[in-house]
């Protein structure tokens, strides 16, 4: 076989089993923590639950830009060979989780900061590698195709959560051992540098204020979600402003520090390539809104317009990950096909249309009803994985095909740095007007709806006065809150009817509309603007490059394209 296709097929696997487990707890929470004896809604256990879906991303979003230049200083393939052994060790250590309660709940943190350590050398050079291996005139469908998997894999991931979740908590994490194992056999039998690195020097000082900066800025949006004092949110606890002021602070010495050093780890000079520069503006904000999506996506259709229909809160999870598949399904259609038309045509037309048609989605997605009829909501969907894909390859290929050959691994690590941001950011900012919007309106209506229904005036109050955000992880949770939080001995005490009433399908999902359809709006509204900002930037990115053309940045922050004397 030729080396490209074994270089495609095996970074493809990489990518795919990389980001389908940043995604895969979400949906099996409930059974992870079930399994292990902890309760997720518990005031004290939500930094459990928080730090276990970002816990990830938070390493992830830190970590892909130094790996992708040690990629480039000790060879690509060898970096990622290693993070595909990482991930296996890692996935086998999950699976033979031995604590219970907390100390179970630190094993799988931990063990998941290790797999994403190895997940992240994955992505970090996996579309360098591709880029190497591949020809100028093969580039966009070969990055289209793994840039795509990527993307389908993080909602991929909830499709098999959920799927797993049923058979045993810890199935969710042996899947993982096969495939990896044998991607790493693989990968290290088959792959080969094609490209020749260059030694030079580690970065120290760059890498450790990059590291501290982002992880303690992350670190502060992770805490920031949770309540503090009488505040359904964070944001005015003085260790999370310390955090968000010293991340910024770190990252702004970080900026200047890359300025000074005669090798550094984060190539500001690569910005002064418009193509680069405007496609990850582009690819940040993208990722932002995309986050928004796929986490309000879950939370309307299992707290809401699922139990509305009829499903039991338990099987929520599992049927929100099949109604989803019109997303992935577009995703899967237009990244292949527009890399592989942008490679003739250019990035620009593609990148910058399929922006379009993701905000376009996002305007029919706020204007539909909670209860909206499934057909428009599956074709909205498919529209928005359809714009998702058809920018995200050409993008992919240009910022990729915009930088010199030495330099792929650092830009390959920098393009999933503000993607993997893009997505962390994006669960701060959208959950906290979500939950922002529930503290204001949610404590009166649980108040109302419990005593209508014979609950005693104590503990309705006491209910309505628990943190929103507890109220928020039910339902993404797949668990009817009102029947977890009133317990057996409250529900002994009320008639059958009341009892029923409370526990049944269309309770909380009444209760919570209101407000959560109104934070829809905010998340939405804000989420089209982002997109067609980011259609902005995509136009703003320069001319096509031709096959054999490479990108020469000038003095003056143009660049240049010069006929390559090699191909």
């Amino acid at each position: 076989m030729n080396y490209k296709w074994v270089a495609l097929s095996n970074t493809t696997l990489g990518v795919l089993i990389a980001t389908m487990d940043a995604s895969i707890v979400i949906i099996s929470l409930p059974a992870i923590f079930r399994g292990i004896g902890l309760d997720p809604l518990a005031p004290g256990n939500i930094g459990y639950l928080l730090w276990m879906i970002l816990g990830y991303l938070l390493v992830s979003a830190v970590l892909v830009v130094v790996l992708g230049r040690l990629g480039d200083m000790f060879g690509r393939v060898r970096i990622y060979n290693l993070g595909f052994l990482i991930f296996a060790c890692a996935s086998v250590a999950l699976s033979l989780d031995p604590f219970s309660g907390g100390g179970g709940a630190l094993w799988l943190i931990l063990w998941r900061i290790v797999q994403a350590f190895g997940g992240s050398m994955l992505t970090a050079n996996s579309a360098a590698i591709l880029t190497d291996a591949f020809p100028a005139r093969q580039r966009g469908m070969a990055l289209g195709i793994n840039q795509i998997t990527a993307l389908a894999g993080q909602f991929l991931g909830l499709l098999a959560g959920g799927l797993l979740a049923v058979v045993d908590w810890r199935a969710v994490f042996w899947v993982s051992v096969p495939i990896s194992v044998a991607g790493t056999i693989w990968s290290y039998r088959s792959l080969r540098e094609t490209a020749s690195g260059g030694r030079g020097r580690i970065d120290w000082l760059g890498n450790v204020t990059f590291a501290a900066g982002a992880g303690i800025l992350l670190a502060g949006i992770t805490y920031g979600l949770q309540p503090y004092g009488g505040s359904a949110t964070g944001w005015g606890n003085p260790m999370v402003l310390a955090g968000l002021i010293g991340g910024v602070v770190l990252l702004v010495l970080f900026c200047l520090i890359e300025t000074k050093v005669k090798e550094p780890m984060f190539r500001l000079s690569l910005f002064r390539i418009q193509a680069f520069a405007a496609g990850n503006l582009a690819a940040l904000l993208t990722a932002i809104a995309r986050g928004g999506l796929q986490f309000m996506l879950i939370i309307w259709l299992q707290g809401v317009w699922l139990p509305l229909h009829g499903y039991d809160f338990e099987d929520t999870p599992l049927w929100a990950g099949i109604y989803m598949l019109p997303l992935t399904a577009g995703f899967l259609v237009a990244g292949p096909l527009s890399g592989y038309m942008s490679d003739r045509f250019g990035a620009r037309l593609f990148s910058t249309t399929g922006l379009i048609v993701m905000a376009g989605a996002f305007v029919g997605l706020l204007l539909l009803p909670v209860n909206f009829a499934y057909p428009v909501f599956a074709l909205l969907l498919l529209l928005s994985g359809l714009g998702q894909g058809m920018f995200s390859s050409p993008n992919t290929s240009s910022i990729m095909g915009s930088v010199p050959p030495q330099y792929r691994g650092a830009a390959s690590g920098m393009r999933s740095t503000f993607q993997n941001s893009g997505t962390a950011l994006s669960i701060g900012v959208f959950f906290s007007l979500m939950i922002s919007g529930l503290a204001s309106s949610l404590p009166p209506a649980l108040t109302s709806g419990l005593r209508a229904n014979g609950v005693p005036a104590d503990t309705a109050h006491r209910l309505a006065s628990l943190p929103p955000v507890s109220t928020l992880f039910a339902t993404f949770l797949g668990d009817n809150p009102v029947e977890h939080l009133l317990g057996a001995g409250t529900l002994a005490q009320l008639s059958p009817a009341q009892r029923d009433t409370l526990t049944g399908f269309g309770f909380f999902p009444n209760l919570v509309s209101g407000p959560f359809h109104h934070g829809l709006v905010i998340v939405f509204s804000v989420a089209t603007g982002m997109a067609l900002v980011s259609a902005l930037a995509s136009a703003l990115r320069g001319r096509h490059q031709r096959a054999g053309e490479v990108p020469v940045p000038t003095p003056k922050g143009k660049q240049e394209w010069r006929r390559a004397r090699s191909s």
